[in-house]
This record gives C-alpha cells, structure tokens and sequence, in this order.
C-alpha cells in the first residue's frame, strides 16, 4: 500500500511539474548534478570520469541543491562519475525532496543491495535509471547483464522508486544483439526501457551500421508498442532517434543552460556533460537572466546531438520563442577519462 502511495504521488507531482513547464519557461525542468566524478569501473568510450577525484563536500552540495530549488528547478538527477560513491548520497536526495523537487539517480548499478535500496526508498528517490551496454563483460564496457542482473532482481524486489533500463548500439560496442535481451529481460521485471545511440568523445553522432540499425529498429519497435509507450517516461522523441540513425542531423531548439543543466563536480553550469565550458558559469551566480540568454541562445552542436535527455526536455518549448542571433561556440574537447 505505501509502495502505491508513493507512486501515486509521484505522478501526481510530475504532473504538476509538466504543467508548470507549460506555463512558465524561467525554471529548469531537469539538471544533473555531479557528487563526484570518480567511477568504480572503466568504460572504453566513456569520458565523464576519472579514478581519482574525492566525493563534492557535504556542504557545498546541499548549498547547490538549495539554489537549484531558488531557481525554481522540476528535477535533480545525480549523475557522474558513479554518484553512489557518494558517502552522503541518501541526505543529498532527501534535501531535494524536501524543496519539494523531483529525484533521480543515474548510476552503473554495481554497489546496489537490499539494503542500500532500502535505504535510497527511505531518503525519498523518485526514479532511477541504469544502462547496460552488454551481455557478458568486454574492454569496452563492463556494464553487462550478467553481472548486474541480480542487482536488477533486487531492484524488482524492494524498489519503492520507477526504475529505467537503458540499451545501447554504436561507439564500439561488439555485439548490437545484446540490446534485445538487456530490453526483454527489463520488461520481464517490470521495468521501463529506453535505448540510445552512444555517441562520440565530443557527444555527437556515430551512425549505426547495417547490422546495428536492424537491432535498433527491433527494440525501439518494443519499446513504442503498446503499454509501453504509456510506461515509458523516456520515450517519446521517435524521429529524432530514427534521423541519427539514418546518420541525419536534426533541426530542433536546443534549451541547454536554460531548460537543462549539467551541473559538473566544480558547481559549473554547462550545456551538458559533453560540452563542458559552455557557458561554464557558476551556479552559485547563475540566475534567470542566464537561463534566458541560452534558451535563445543556438548551439552549434545540434544538429548532431545525441544527448536523449536534452532532447526530450527541449521538446516543450518546440512551439514558442525560435531562437536567434549568434550560435553559441565549440569551447574545446572535454577532458578524457583518466
């Protein structure tokens, strides 16, 4: 009963927070924030960590959350790095929830147990999303079903938060197969699906090979039939999908630095954790003014963006406020993995 209570609120609340969105453009409607930027594994076309960096201080990181909450912020997902290293984990979601915000975790899914579900229910997480990139373990990603599917099991068990399995084609990844047995199994416990098309070190778009677009076309075909196009929070945005694919680009109003932010371990506002420098600015001085300048602001990546979350978020504000004048600019590479 107080599983159904949860989720009931949840909805309710999520609702709310959509409706809001419509009606107003001066607050995020997503930001992910960085605890720490240190992985406890090392995949080969990842370059969002590092094995060094210590966990963000307690302090500076509820100081953020507060001023996200100002900012009038919908949702704050931890992401990383593997957020779960994060020894206050639990205290930081419960200081979102208590802003009344939305929570959510992005997390490889290694250091789940009973207990620390348990424990993530009690802090208040409202979803949670792990992508699994293979079957068995390989050197380019060692986040595979067979070792994570009893932290799945678990999941399925105690979960009291809507949890999301992402499938992955492309960026090297051997064999695009996988992808229909990691989406099937999900659906057998119960859990929403997604799947999205690794992108490269710059977070634009590899084009699927022949082999890999027939896998594709397979699971996205599951994932928008029937209930689970209702179920899914993470569907939705078909057609762009279908042109990175194709190896098309896509004409759309990125609202990176207004809509979405990316949060990095230095309290840096960036577009997103691809294109980290712009506008590189403080979140302890960001303000609306910031956010309207880039939701009109055209970002040179685009067309070629693979980043699903951006996308999705954007698709709000589609229909008002075309964006004009000078397109933002390339600040460089990010930092690879170390």
């Amino acid at each position: 009963m107080k599983h159904l209570f949860r989720k009931s609120s949840r909805t309710l609340r999520s609702v709310r927070e959509f409706a809001r969105g419509l009606r107003h453009t001066d607050h995020p409607l997503l930001v992910h924030l960085v605890p720490i930027r240190r992985c406890n594994i090392d995949c080969g076309y990842c370059n969002e960590y590092d094995k060094v960096s210590p966990p963000v201080p307690l302090e500076a990181m509820l100081t953020r959350i507060d001023h996200l909450a100002r900012l009038g912020t919908s949702v704050v997902a931890f992401s990383g790095g593997e957020p779960m290293l994060h020894p206050d984990l639990d205290a930081l979601i419960a200081r979102i929830r208590s802003h009344g915000m939305i929570a959510g975790l992005i997390t490889n899914g290694y250091l789940m147990s009973p207990k620390r579900i348990e424990a993530l229910n009690d802090a208040g997480l409202d979803y949670l999303q792990i992508s699994i990139d293979n079957v068995e373990p390989d050197d380019v990603s060692k986040k595979s079903l067979r070792l994570l599917d009893k932290k799945l099991q678990w999941l399925a068990e105690y979960a009291h938060f809507d949890i999301n399995i992402n499938s992955v084609v492309g960026g090297g990844i051997r064999n695009p197969g996988d992808a229909r047995t990691i989406n099937r199994r999900a659906r057998d416990l119960g859990f929403s699906t997604s799947m999205g098309i690794i992108h490269d070190g710059s977070g634009l778009l590899k084009p699927l090979g022949p082999n890999e677009r027939i896998v594709f076309d397979d699971v996205m075909g599951q994932i928008n039939s029937g209930r689970q196009v209702m179920k899914n929070l993470y569907s939705g945005i078909r057609r762009f999908q279908a042109n990175l694919a194709d190896g098309k680009p896509n004409d759309w109003q990125c609202r990176a630095g207004a809509r979405y932010l990316y949060i990095c371990e230095d309290g840096l506002v960036h577009w997103c954790s691809q294109q980290r420098g712009s506008p590189g600015v403080p979140l302890a001085s960001y303000t609306v003014q910031d956010m309207r300048r880039e939701f009109l602001t055209p970002k040179w990546c685009a067309p070629m963006c693979t980043i699903g979350c951006v996308h999705r978020v954007s698709r709000m504000d589609f229909w008002r406020k075309p964006q004009r004048g000078e397109t933002g600019t390339q600040p460089g590479r990010v930092r690879q993995a170390s």
